[in-house]
């Protein structure tokens, strides 16, 4: 089963006919909520090695495992979702009360 993201999953793809790759659609396709959520949630592993996008929660990956992984029947009302942060810098503090 082809994905419908590409590797960097900020183009959606549509299946080929025929051959069964994927291809850039020509027109957006509009993503549904819970296609927008998978993208965004932390257990979801990008396409690689032949593998398409999925995800890798725990209690996921057992039932829908690598290849059969559709976000429309898993994202829109997953209790395991997690956004994605950007990691932040910390501040740097200094300090005043050195012990010597």
């Amino acid at each position: 089963m082809d994905s419908i993201f590409n590797k960097d999953a900020t183009t959606p793809t549509v299946p080929a006919a025929g051959n069964g790759e994927a291809k850039p659609a020509g027109d957006p396709v509009a993503l549904s909520p819970a296609a927008q959520k998978f993208i965004s949630c932390r257990w979801r592993k990008p396409a690689e090695d032949g593998n398409p996008d999925h995800c890798t929660h725990r209690d996921v990956l057992p039932m829908a495992g690598m290849t059969g992984f559709v976000p429309d029947s898993w994202c829109s009302d997953c209790a395991f979702f997690k956004a994605k942060r950007s990691p932040r810098k910390r501040q740097e503090e200094e300090r005043t009360d050195w012990r010597w």
